[in-house]
């Protein structure tokens, strides 16, 4: 028998540096015009803000500089709780680690 867990947070530890999982290629698709997540069960086809952050998940990126190409792309600041609560989704689903 198992224990319940008792931490009710919904947030998941995210690495300091997230790079995209081994499972996983991100490329553009031209048919779709659209970035996608390819697996071998199948793929995802990512939104444009999803996909940029995604694209930056090399590893060598820290969040904080991840937050802050993406503040300079999209021209808009304030944006790191957004970009955290993709991460946080993106480790739940096995994209990153």
């Amino acid at each position: 028998m198992h224990a319940a867990s008792t931490n009710t947070s919904s947030e998941v530890a995210l690495p300091e540096r997230p790079k995209l999982s081994r499972l996983y290629r991100l490329q553009y698709e031209q048919v779709q015009t659209a970035w996608v997540l390819l697996y071998p069960e199948g793929m995802v086809q990512l939104n444009q803000s999803s996909a940029e952050i995604l694209r930056r998940c090399n590893g060598e990126r820290s969040i904080e500089t991840i937050v802050a190409d993406l503040e300079i792309l999209f021209a808009t600041q304030g944006i790191a709780p957004q970009v955290r609560a993709m991460l946080q989704e993106s480790m739940r689903r096995g994209w990153i680690a």
